[in-house]
């Protein structure tokens, strides 16, 4: 039930969704002043609630002169979408998921998404990783984002979330500058996984060999190097595919999946996988929702590998469960 109402959350336009919050809110509690318990929003590239929607819609107006923090609560978790709301979806179903299983209860949120934010990753992503465009994004294309997700950080930090959290690889490109001295908790996605694997107690597949992890994932999460560090720091030694690889395999599945050719991206993601688990990889992260997607749960390569928004979704519920006993 609650999947579904996230699901229908996310597709209502932004006025439809707080029309609806307001109408269950106020049978439930008078006090119309006081902020629901999560919140999900759509805002402008500034990080503000667009004027035309202020107007029109009493909660968002009350919202916008609202002097304080709409969650109050210590657990409160920021939600910055990125590439996608489809990818965004995806974590908060994987948050909810979770909690149930550790039977804890699901924390209190905020998810701020942008479609002008989620159209520039998407180009930068796109002229990384196709065979039909390699320009490298100028400065300025990574200046612009910069500042558009360092403004949805303020936006979710006046909001009241204690933790901010990006379930958007691209986005961790920039995950040092945008954070940079912000006083906000916030987890890293490959410092999750890096972790995770570091606490899981991995041998290494071959006698003498150092503990391999691969990783595959578009040309842009790649060359932007995040995950080979924070792997590299805790000791693992990172294999990514080579050359051949990318050019005959990778770029041309993302392209396929481009296509809406589902059996062919498929089919080149197998070669991709096979090509790096035959060179003692112990674990393939794919950090990439696209190709997470691509191959059947049941298909037996998918037990080697990884997905970085579980452990992002996990570290989550930790931090939120800590939090909250902090505060009590």
């Amino acid at each position: 039930m609650l999947d579904r109402s996230l699901q229908m959350s996310l597709n209502c336009p932004p006025y439809l969704l707080v029309r609806q919050r307001t109408l269950c809110y106020k049978r439930l509690n008078p006090v119309r002043s006081m902020p629901p318990s999560s919140v999900i929003l759509h805002t402008d590239e500034s990080g503000q609630f667009p004027e035309s929607r202020k107007t029109c819609n009493p909660l968002i107006a009350s919202l916008s002169s609202y002097d304080g923090p709409l969650l109050s609560a210590p657990n409160t978790v920021g939600i910055l979408g990125g590439l996608s709301v489809d990818s965004t979806l995806n974590f908060l179903r994987k948050l909810v998921h979770l909690s149930k299983e550790n039977e804890a209860k699901c924390m209190p949120f905020v998810v701020c998404s942008d479609p002008v934010l989620n159209r520039e990753l998407s180009s930068l992503e796109m002229s990384s990783s196709s065979l039909c465009s390699r320009n490298e994004p100028s400065q300025s294309d990574h200046t612009r984002i910069v500042k558009n997700l360092r403004s949805k950080r303020v936006f979710l930090k006046k909001s009241g979330a204690h933790c901010i959290v990006m379930p958007c690889h691209i986005s961790h490109s920039w995950h040092d500058e945008v954070f940079k001295g912000c006083s906000v908790h916030s987890l890293h996605m490959a410092e999750c996984v890096a972790r995770e694997l570091k606490e899981a107690g991995l041998k290494p597949l071959e006698a003498g060999s150092p503990l391999r992890i691969g990783v595959l994932a578009t040309d842009a999460t790649l060359k932007a190097g995040f995950y080979q560090e924070k792997l590299q720091i805790e000791g693992f030694e990172v294999v990514m595919p080579d050359k051949a690889t990318m050019e005959h395999a990778v770029i041309p599945a993302i392209d396929a999946l481009n296509r809406k050719d589902m059996e062919g991206a498929r089919n080149l993601l197998r070669i991709a996988l096979q090509v790096l688990l035959v060179r003692a990889v112990n674990t393939v992260i794919i950090a990439s929702d696209d190709m997470c997607d691509v191959l059947p749960r049941d298909d037996p390569l998918l037990k080697k590998c990884i997905d970085p928004m579980d452990a992002l979704a996990r570290s989550t519920i930790k931090w939120a469960q800590q939090a909250a006993d902090e505060g009590t």
